[in-house]
């Protein structure tokens, strides 16, 4: 899960690392206040988990607290689009802080590589743009510096790595002490990604992270209760946010078929079969084990949000889920959303004999076997 701005810098500041002065809101009458408490000079930026905020007119310096002020109420309520973004995602908060001055800018990262199995430290001199161009132009301005899983990092190691990042010398210090906080957070808060960019230095020579980045590891969310209200935020997708909100395990495709069966390992199966009948998946859906009619009818209201789905693919082996149970919710979605899309089942397992009794005489058509409802749903979308 993506953390906002405000509070991956709050995260952070808990282990020592220095952020600039500031405060969230979702009320404009409070940017005022909060503006003039640090001195005027404020930067003014929406908190919405998309790319490219700045470019979208998110994110502008001020030097007037009345005119910082104006900006967030035409800010909050305000539907931001951005190239990473086209859909757009509405602004709900507005971080104010303490405008920085900034002699150059570096970037920081921890994060995991599948590659090599491990975590690891990436320090550049060229900060404040994607890393990606970074990469692609310049590789050797990257430096890597993998966290050793049994001994951690030694300190002449991270001393070494700002070295041949060409970090300068009156914030190596510094820059070394931010690196072993980020790995200390890193590691304590379960976290998949952080990071600084850029990571200021100021002409005072004094290094901050102007700006943070946090994804926790989905897994270990029941330890942050204080980030669930925003979880549904971290979805660059308003439909996979509405997914989140609902607890349904979802994720958009971008194909026309949608998929809606139990278990991971019978979703994955079901792309499989759809793909090789020639079709596209809209999206991954794990109805859950032992769900009810109206999880089920929620699932499918989920599904249909998706404006490209042409065909709905039900594919159910009934263990701890009932059968009779998804026919219920099958048919409560039918008559409440007037779906006129094809509906193809196959359904197996636990009650089957009254759930198919249920379908009998609705428009859901039913299949035999996995591969079979997979080529006719395919069909009938084309």
């Amino acid at each position: 899960m993506k953390l906002h701005e405000y509070q991956s810098k709050d995260l952070l500041s808990r282990f020592g690392v220095p952020v600039a002065d500031g405060d969230v809101t979702s009320d404009p009458s409070e940017v005022k206040a909060i503006a003039e408490r640090l001195g005027g000079n404020v930067v003014v930026k929406a908190q919405v988990l998309m790319g490219g905020r700045g470019k979208a007119g998110g994110v502008k310096l001020f030097t007037d607290a009345d005119e910082a002020s104006a900006f967030a109420k035409d800010l909050i309520g305000k539907k931001l689009v951005s190239i990473q973004n086209p859909a757009g995602m509405v602004v709900e908060k507005v971080l104010v802080t303490k405008t920085i001055d900034i002699a150059e800018e570096y970037y920081l990262s921890v994060l995991l590589d599948r590659s090599l199995q491990q975590v690891v430290v990436m320090i550049s001199k060229e900060g404040g743009m994607d890393i990606e161009e970074v990469a692609e132009h310049n590789p050797d301005a990257i430096i890597k510096l993998p966290v050793d899983p049994a001994w951690g990092l030694s300190d002449f190691e991270v001393r070494q790595a700002v070295k041949d990042a060409k970090i300068p010398k009156v914030a190596q210090n510094q820059m070394v002490a931010m690196i072993k906080k980020l790995v200390k957070a890193y590691i304590e808060t379960d976290a998949d990604l952080i990071e600084i960019n850029p990571c200021a230095l100021t002409p005072e020579n004094v290094l901050i992270a102007a700006d943070a980045k946090v994804a926790i590891d989905d897994n270990a969310l029941f330890r942050y209760s204080d980030f669930n209200e925003t979880s549904s935020d971290a979805a660059d997708d308003p439909i996979e946010a509405e997914a989140i909100k609902r607890g349904i395990a979802y994720v958009r495709l971008g194909g026309e078929i949608g998929i809606m069966a139990n278990g991971a390992g019978l979703t994955m199966q079901s792309l499989d079969e759809i793909n090789a009948a020639g079709g596209r998946p809209a999206n991954f859906l794990d109805v859950g084990g032992g769900a009810k009619a109206d999880r089920v009818k929620s699932c499918v209201e989920v599904i249909l949000m998706d404006p490209n789905v042409k065909g709905l693919f039900i594919n159910i082996f009934g263990g701890i889920t009932r059968v009779d149970e998804v026919a219920k919710g099958v048919l409560q979605a039918l008559d409440e959303l007037d779906v006129k899309i094809p509906i193809v089942a196959r359904i197996e397992g636990t009650a089957v004999a009254e759930g198919r009794k249920i379908l009998e005489g609705s428009r859901v058509q039913s299949a035999a076997t996995v591969k079979e409802a997979a080529a006719k749903i395919v069909e009938l979308t084309r």
